[in-house]
C-alpha cells in the first residue's frame, strides 16, 4: 500500500479550507492522505473526508493558561507522533493554526520533509516556528509581511487554495432584477456586520432600498431581530446563519460586504466579486487588514476600518457603488486578474514533488 501524504491544519476555516482543497485534489490523483486537525478544525471536515484529531491549544493568556496550553500541545504531539509513526508518510503539508504544532513536532522528530503554506498577507505565529524546518515555503501573496529571514526553504508563490465548490466554474447564474448585495461576516464578525448593514440601509432612500436583493449571514440568535429590522425598512432579504450555496451566491452578487479572512479573500478573487471589506480589528497581527489592503491596492475592493464603518459611511459607500456599474465592472476585472488559476493544484504538485513523485 502506498504510504500517505500528511496534511495538517486547524482552528479556523481560514486554515482548514485551503488544506481541504489540497487534500481533495490529492485524493483525485489517487494519492492517500492522512489529515491531522484539532477539535475546532474537525467541525469543517466532518462528512467531507476522514481525519485524525490531535489535541491543540493556542499559547495565549496568562501564565496558567499558557502552562495548560503547553501541556495540551505536548499530549497532541504524542498523538501526532503515534499517528505518523504508524503511517510512515512520505511528506507533509502544514497550513497553519496551532493544530500544526503537534504535527510539526512529530515531523521534525521523524525527519519527514514538509512544506508550509501561508494563507494570509502577514506570516502567522505558528508558521514562524515551522518555517525554520520547512523544505518549501508557499505564499498566497508575493509581498507577504513578516516572513522570517535566513530561511533555507524553497520559496514559491501559489496563491491560496479554495474549496472545490468555488473552483468548479459553473456558468454564471442569471442575475435577478435589482441590486444583489451579499453580507458574509465569518465566525467572529457576523454580529458586527449584521448590526451595521441594516442601519446603513436605513440611511439609503426607500426607492433605492426597494431595488435591493439582500442575502445576509448572521448568528442564529440575531436572526429574528435582523429580519424584523429589514422588514421595517422594506428590504427584500434572506437572512441565515449559513449559506450552503455560497460560491453561487458570490458569483451572482453585484457587491459583497465581508470581513477579510484569508479564505473569504481567496473566494472573492476566484469568483471575481467586488467587495466592501471591513477587517476584523482583533485579528492577530492585523492580518485581515493586510489581506484587505492587497485587494484595495489592486482596485478589487473598498476597505473600511471598523472604527470608521458607521452607518453613514457605509451607506455612502453602498450608494456610490450602486450608482456606478462601470466601477463595479472594473473591480470584477481587477479581482479576476489577482486570482491564481489553480492554487490547489500548485500546492498539491509541490507536495508530490517533495515526496519524490511528480504528476
Amino acid at each position: 500500500m502506498k504510504r500517505p501524504l500528511v496534511i495538517a491544519a486547524g482552528g479556523t476555516g481560514g486554515h482548514v479550507f485551503p488544506a481541504l482543497a489540497v487534500a481533495e485534489r490529492l485524493y483525485g490523483l489517487d494519492a492517500p492522505v492522512l489529515f491531522l486537525t484539532d477539535a475546532r478544525g474537525a467541525r469543517y471536515l466532518e462528512g467531507r473526508l476522514s481525519f485524525t484529531q490531535v489535541r491543540a491549544r493556542p499559547l495565549a493568556g496568562g501564565p496558567a493558561r499558557r502552562a495548560l496550553a503547553l501541556g495540551t500541545l505536548l499530549r497532541g504531539s504524542i498523538e501526532a507522533l503515534w499517528a505518523l509513526g504508524r503511517a510512515r508518510p512520505r511528506a507533509a503539508g502544514l497550513f497553519g493554526g496551532y493544530a500544526c504544532l503537534p504535527a510539526l513536532a512529530a515531523l521534525v522528530l521523524l525527519r519527514i520533509p514538509f512544506l508550509l503554506h501561508e494563507q494570509n498577507a502577514v506570516f502567522g505565529r505558528a508558521n514562524r516556528l515551522a518555517a525554520r524546518f520547512a523544505r518549501m515555503l508557499l505564499l498566497s501573496f508575493r509581498d507577504t509581511e513578516g516572513v522570517p529571514s535566513g530561511l533555507s526553504a524553497e520559496l514559491r508563490i501559489t496563491g491560496n487554495p479554495v474549496r472545490r465548490e468555488v473552483m468548479e466554474r459553473a456558468p454564471m447564474p442569471q442575475r435577478d432584477s435589482g441590486f444583489g448585495l451579499l453580507v458574509i461576516g465569518g465566525s467572529q464578525g457576523a454580529r458586527a456586520l449584521a448590526e451595521r448593514v441594516p442601519e446603513a440601509l436605513g440611511r439609503i432612500p426607500p426607492e433605492r432600498r426597494r431595488r435591493m436583493r439582500l442575502a445576509l449571514q448572521c448568528r442564529a440568535e440575531l436572526r429574528g431581530s435582523v429580519e424584523r429590522r429589514l422588514r421595517e425598512l422594506g428590504v427584500a432579504a434572506e437572512v441565515a446563519a449559513f449559506f450552503p450555496d455560497l460560491p453561487a451566491r458570490l458569483r451572482q452578487a453585484d457587491l459583497v460586504v465581508a470581513r477579510a479572512g484569508a479564505s473569504t479573500v481567496a473566494e472573492l478573487l476566484h469568483t471575481a466579486t467586488p467587495a466592501i471589506l471591513i477587517p476584523y480589528p482583533h485579528a492577530l497581527d492585523g492580518h485581515q487588514r493586510a489581506n484587505a489592503l492587497r485587494l484595495e491596492r489592486a482596485g478589487a475592493a473598498v476597505v473600511l476600518d471598523e472604527a470608521e464603518a458607521d452607518a453613514g459611511r457605509l451607506a455612502a459607500e453602498l450608494e456610490a457603488l450602486m450608482d456606478s456599474p462601470e466601477r463595479l465592472a472594473e473591480m470584477r476585472k481587477a479581482a479576476g486578474a489577482l486570482s491564481p488559476v489553480d492554487a490547489a493544484g500548485a500546492v498539491a504538485q509541490a507536495l508530490l514533488e517533495l515526496a519524490g513523485e511528480e504528476r
